[in-house]
C-alpha cells in the first residue's frame, strides 16, 4: 500500500499531465479542456494537496474553463482602492480579483 507521501506525488503528476493535455488541445476542443481542468481538481481534491498557483490562475472556478487570453476571458487592472487584476470568463460571466501588492510576485 502507496503511503501518504507517494499518493500525494502521484497526484502532482497527474495534475501536472492533465494540464499539459489541457493546455495542448484548448484551441482544437475547449469542453475537452475544461473536463481535464474539472479531473485535475478532483484528483487535486481527493489527495488533499492545493493546484499550484499559476493552475489556479489560469482556470475558472465556476465552470473550469481553461483561460485563452482575448478568446474566453478578459483581463483588466482596476485602480480603485487597491490595484487589482479583474478577470472575467467570458463562459460563465464569473470575475475574479486578484490583489496587486508592492513585492508581490505576478503571474501569467
Amino acid at each position: 500500500m502507496m503511503n501518504q507521501i507517494g499518493i500525494k506525488q502521484l497526484a502532482r503528476q497527474r495534475i501536472d499531465i492533465l494540464f499539459g493535455q489541457a493546455k495542448s488541445i484548448v484551441h482544437a476542443n475547449p469542453k475537452l479542456a475544461a473536463m481535464y481542468v474539472l479531473s485535475a481538481r478532483k484528483i487535486a481534491m481527493a489527495a488533499r494537496i492545493h493546484l499550484p498557483l499559476t493552475f489556479r490562475r489560469e482556470t475558472c472556478r465556476a465552470c473550469s474553463a481553461l483561460f485563452v487570453h482575448g478568446v474566453n476571458c478578459r483581463v483588466r487592472v482596476k485602480q480603485k482602492r487597491e490595484p487589482h487584476v479583474v478577470v472575467t470568463c467570458l463562459n460563465c460571466g464569473k470575475q475574479t480579483r486578484y490583489m496587486l501588492r508592492k513585492g508581490a510576485r505576478v503571474i501569467e
